[in-house]
C-alpha cells in the first residue's frame, strides 16, 4: 500500500470518478456520449471507442488530483495506455490521482430481492494484475432490490468473504451493495444493508482497511457512525441512477460520504464537442460533484 495514496485516500478533499463501464454498459455510455451504435461492429471496436472517451476525460485539464481523489478503471482500460504510459502509472504520475480496479464479472440473477455477484474466476489472477499495474485497490458491485434479510445478509457476506481475499493480495476493497432506488422498500433495505455492514465491519481485524459504496440513502446520516469506524477508509456514495443535479442535492446532506459517480460525472459530455465546450462541461461537472462531496448542509 503506497503511503501517499493511502494519505490521498483516507483523509483529502474531494471524490472518486468511477470509469469502469464494462461490456453491459458501455455502449449506453458511448450513446450518451453520441457515439452510435452503428460506429462498432465488434468489442474491440467498442472498446477503442469508449477508452478514446475515458482518455479525453482523464487528459482534460479539469481532470487532476485536486478534486478527483481516484478513479475507478475497467480491466481493459487498466491494461490500456493514455498517453505511452499505462493508464494506472498516468494517473498518479501525472494528475495525482489513485486508480482502482473494477473486478466483479456481474450481476446473478435475482433471488430472495438480491443480485449476487456471479462467481470471480479470474479473481486471482485480476488481483495480480491490478499489483503488476499499480492499482491502489478494487471495487466489485451487487443490488439489492428488496429489504428481504437472508437475501442482504447473503449478499454482504459475499461482499466480504471477496474482499478478505482481496486484502490478503495487499488491495484495499470496495464493496459495492447498491440498494436500487426503485426498490419498493429502499428505506427498510437501508437500514438492514447498514446493520450488516456494521456487523462485518466489526469482525474485522484491528488493522484492516476496507471502502463501502453506497447509495444515498433515504435517512441521512444513516452510515455515519459507519464512516467514523477507523477500519472504514470512505464511504462513498454512488449516482444510482439520480441526475447529476439530484444526486448531487442528495450527497450534500450527508456529512460522512463522498461521491463515486459515473454517469453523473459524465453527463452532458459529447464526442462531438470541441476541446472548449467539452473541457467547460466537464469542469462545470466537476466543481459541482466536488462541492457535494466537502461542503455539506446542515440539518
Amino acid at each position: 500500500m503506497d503511503p501517499a495514496q493511502l494519505a490521498v485516500i483516507r483523509s483529502a478533499p474531494g471524490f472518486f470518478a468511477a470509469l469502469d463501464q464494462s461490456g453491459g454498459s458501455t455502449p449506453k455510455a458511448l450513446a450518451e456520449y453520441g457515439v452510435d451504435a452503428d460506429r462498432y461492429s465488434t468489442d474491440a471496436q467498442m472498446f477503442d471507442l469508449v477508452h478514446a472517451m475515458r482518455t479525453r476525460v482523464v487528459t482534460s485539464p479539469a481532470f487532476t488530483g485536486e478534486r478527483v481523489l481516484a478513479a475507478i478503471l475497467f480491466e481493459q482500460t487498466m491494461n490500456r495506455s493514455v498517453e505511452g504510459v499505462p493508464t494506472g502509472r498516468y494517473l498518479w504520475e501525472t494528475k495525482h490521482v489513485v486508480p482502482f480496479l473494477k473486478v466483479d464479472k456481474g450481476l446473478a440473477d435475482q433471488g430472495h430481492g438480491v443480485r449476487l455477484m456471479k462467481p470471480i474466476d479470474t479473481l486471482d489472477d485480476l488481483l495480480a494484475q491490478a499489483n503488476e499495474h499499480r492499482m491502489f485497490g478494487t471495487k466489485m458491485r451487487s443490488v439489492i432490490a428488496d429489504a428481504d434479510p437472508a437475501g442482504i445478509r447473503a449478499l454482504v457476506d459475499q461482499q466480504f468473504a471477496v474482499a478478505a481475499r482481496i486484502a490478503a493480495a495487499g488491495l484495499v476493497p470496495i464493496v459495492e451493495p447498491e440498494v436500487s432506488i426503485t426498490s419498493p422498500h429502499k428505506a427498510e433495505a437501508e437500514e438492514l444493508l447498514g446493520a450488516e455492514l456494521q456487523r462485518q465491519v466489526a469482525a474485522l481485524p484491528p488493522d484492516a482497511v476496507v471502502m463501502v459504496k453506497l447509495t444515498i440513502p433515504t435517512r441521512p446520516g444513516l452510515y455515519a457512525e459507519l464512516a467514523a469506524d477507523p477500519r472504514v477508509l470512505r464511504v462513498l456514495a454512488l449516482s444510482g441512477g439520480y441526475s447529476r443535479t439530484e444526486a448531487c442535492e442528495r450527497l450534500a446532506r450527508e456529512p460522512s460520504m463522498i461521491a463515486s459517480f459515473s454517469r453523473a460525472l459524465l453527463e452532458g459530455l459529447r464526442e462531438d464537442q470541441s476541446d472548449e465546450q467539452f473541457n467547460a462541461r466537464l469542469e462545470a461537472s466537476i466543481a459541482e460533484i466536488y462541492a457535494a462531496s466537502v461542503t455539506k448542509l446542515t440539518a
